[in-house]
């Protein structure tokens, strides 16, 4: 391990700034997943499977939107594409509080698909910032930045609804969110190497043919492969809407989503479980025990000189989660989630960081939305499954069925990437490991 990497990365002007920035923009929706909880268990006397379902509404919108929002970033630039999402956060979400439940279904999706995509731009910015081995400190400095926000913004979020209100949280949550878009715009960080001071362009390895790369996924464009006349429809319509996508990229976006699944999954459990015991007042402290573990494994990731394939950090992590069946008291809840949050930042970190290595810059806005579509795709499955199995057996459901089914991923995933998926071109494969 070489801890000095984080003393010379934060050196340099522009990424510091960055991180700052991240972490502003990132705060406000930091407490809207617990307000929104809350808010459909509380204010409108639904279950805990009603609130996973406005939760995977609003992730669903996300993940729908997050590709074509990176491609408008790409193409018009960041100013120009956050226009629409400092609009739509300030009216929906100072709308959605005051509207009855299947109204605030809608006004979650509508939300979700004009989230401000503060996560990809941040990402996107660091990948043209830091060039290298340097990439996956950069990464990991930036999930530790996110677990720090995450350590207050959902205790924010309990002290508004339970000593406040959930609907004046809500609203809240969408002027501060338009607010920090605002700030994003002003800021303008840099998503192409053209766009830096020096002009220099500062790249990681790529795919240097991101027009063939397509072919990795569906087994073509190889040796023995059939003439692309005889390719399907649905091939050919794969290459050209996205010709970055590759085998070792699916399999990423993969473990993203179970990634995103169980830490959704897990969230609705340690509020159910604190708020059926009566104690959702101390969700604070088990957040900051989870998130601080994250931070400690972030760091200790960041300085490593090899990378981990998501994959097994994502089947530990999904391991490490089965124990917070077993809690009984917040002590033991917070203590328990300790271990799996020690790998939840180096998880994030590793994904990303394989998504900037396989991906060219010019195409990297749309397949880091593409990637933060895969994670919140794992958040929408995460939030209602937790919550159906909460509402039939208790907490201790919802911790087991997220472990079991990110699990799998994981032991999928890490299977996969030792087998041969096609033709894989040897600098995707060397990449995926």
């Amino acid at each position: 391990m070489n801890f000095a990497v984080y003393r010379d990365l934060l050196r340099i002007r522009s990424v510091r700034r960055l991180l700052i920035v991240g972490m502003i923009a990132r705060f406000p929706h930091s407490a809207a997943g617990v307000l929104l909880t809350l808010h459909v268990v509380q204010t409108l006397d639904r279950g805990y499977a009603e609130a996973g379902a406005v939760a995977a509404v609003v992730t669903i919108g996300i993940a729908v939107g997050a590709p074509w929002r990176g491609r408008r970033i790409d193409s018009a630039g960041l100013r120009r594409a956050l226009i629409p999402s400092v609009v739509a956060e300030a009216i929906i979400w100072s709308v959605a509080p005051h509207l009855p439940y299947h109204w605030l279904l809608v006004a979650a999706l509508v939300g979700g698909l004009f989230t401000l995509p503060a996560f990809s731009v941040i990402r996107q910015a660091l990948g043209v910032l830091v060039e290298g081995n340097r990439r996956r400190t950069a990464f990991t400095l930036d999930a530790i930045s996110t677990e720090v926000i995450f350590m207050a913004g959902p205790a924010v979020g309990v002290v508004l609804a339970t000593q406040v209100s959930t609907v004046l949280g809500l609203t809240l949550v969408g002027i501060a969110t338009a607010s920090a878009g605002l700030f994003l715009m002003w800021f303008n960080p840099p998503t192409r190497s053209e766009q830096l001071p020096d002009a220099v362009t500062v790249t990681a390895a790529a795919p240097s043919n991101v027009g063939e790369a397509a072919a990795d996924l569906i087994g073509a464009r190889n040796s023995g492969a059939e003439p692309a006349a005889k390719d399907s429809l649905v091939r050919r319509g794969v290459r050209r809407a996205l010709p970055w996508l590759t085998v070792p990229l699916v399999i990423v976006m993969v473990v993203a989503a179970g990634a995103g699944l169980v830490l959704s999954g897990t969230e609705v459990g340690i509020i159910a479980a604190l708020e059926l015991s009566g104690n959702e007042e101390q969700l604070g402290l088990v957040f900051v025990a989870w998130c601080a573990a994250s931070v400690v494994g972030g760091v200790l990731y960041g300085a490593l000189h090899r990378p981990i394939p998501p994959s097994l950090l994502l089947l530990g992590m999904a391991l490490l989660t089965l124990p917070l069946a077993f809690a009984d008291t917040t002590l033991s809840l917070a203590l328990l989630s300790i271990p799996a949050g020690l790998l939840c930042a180096p998880v994030l970190s590793a994904a990303s960081e394989k998504v900037a290595d396989l991906v060219a810059e010019d195409r990297r806005g749309e397949a880091m939305g593409w990637y933060g579509s895969a994670l919140t795709s794992g958040v929408a499955l995460g939030a209602p499954v937790a919550g159906v199995l909460i509402d039939a057996t208790g907490p201790w459901g919802g911790f087991t069925a997220v472990a079991v089914v990110s699990s799998l991923i994981g032991v999928v995933g890490f299977s996969m990437r030792t087998r041969p998926l096609g033709p894989i071109r040897p600098d995707a494969a060397q990449a995926l490991r």
